[in-house]
């Protein structure tokens, strides 16, 4: 009988690994709202497994960003306040900039053309454009450019950042049409500033400010980082 595996790796699902999943899949299908608590007990008796897996699971979803853990309450469905959500989108401008930069010389032509499909269907929604499905397809046109990045803790970094952002569930913070269509535009230069070997200062510098455009689109807020050249 084949051992059913993790997607991440080759070693078996254990208990936290199934309670992380199911965790993981109600919040995406908004059973958990956010603010909601998430108490391990009910997720135990639901699960058919005591609380140590469950409680591995929320710690691992909390490290995510997913949930968030108070004193004396226990874990909740994680909330950007405005600061907070600022915050993270500085750090994801500067880690995905980073990781793009470094991903440059390993991205292949096949890697150029998939990541230009997913901008030419961000292009196909423009005219009735649903924010959730360009969220999506954005999110995979910026894993194809930042998965090649060489330097396994900057990889791992990103990766972090974007996670926290494909499990907002703001309507306030939505990508509206006049943003997405400046974006896809910004996402053809970064394509064309690789396939022309430009330098990874240019690269880097057009993928952060790209996410800084989206931070001042949402926020009206400029970040002081499109002030400077590199990071």
């Amino acid at each position: 009988m084949a051992t059913s595996t993790t997607p991440a790796g080759n070693r078996p699902r254990s208990k936290a690994d199934r309670a992380y999943e199911y965790i993981k899949e109600q919040i995406d299908a908004g059973k958990f709202e956010p603010h909601d608590r998430v108490l391990a007990g009910p997720l135990a008796a639901t699960l058919g497994m005591s609380g140590v897996p469950i409680r591995e699971a929320i710690q691992r979803l909390a490290a995510e960003g997913i949930l968030s853990i108070e004193h004396n309450v226990g874990a909740r469905v994680a909330v950007f306040d405005g600061q907070a959500y600022r915050d993270g989108m500085e750090a994801l401008a500067v880690m995905d900039g980073v990781a793009t930069a470094l991903a440059a010389g390993q991205i292949s032509t096949a890697d150029l053309k998939r990541a230009e499909a997913y901008n030419d269907q961000i292009i196909a929604l423009l005219d009735d454009f649903d924010p959730v499905q360009y969220s999506a397809l954005n999110a995979e046109f910026h894993a194809t450019l930042y998965s090649k990045c060489p330097n396994a803790r900057i990889l791992e970094l990103v990766r972090h950042e974007w996670q926290k952002f494909a499990n907002l569930r703001d309507p306030a913070l939505n990508v509206d049409e006049v943003r997405a269509r400046a974006t896809v535009v910004e996402h053809q230069k970064i394509l064309e500033l690789i396939r022309t070997e430009a330098s990874s200062a240019e690269i880097e510098q057009a993928a952060r400010h790209h996410v800084l455009a989206s931070l001042q689109a949402r926020t009206e807020v400029q970040s002081q980082l499109l002030n400077t050249e590199s990071v």
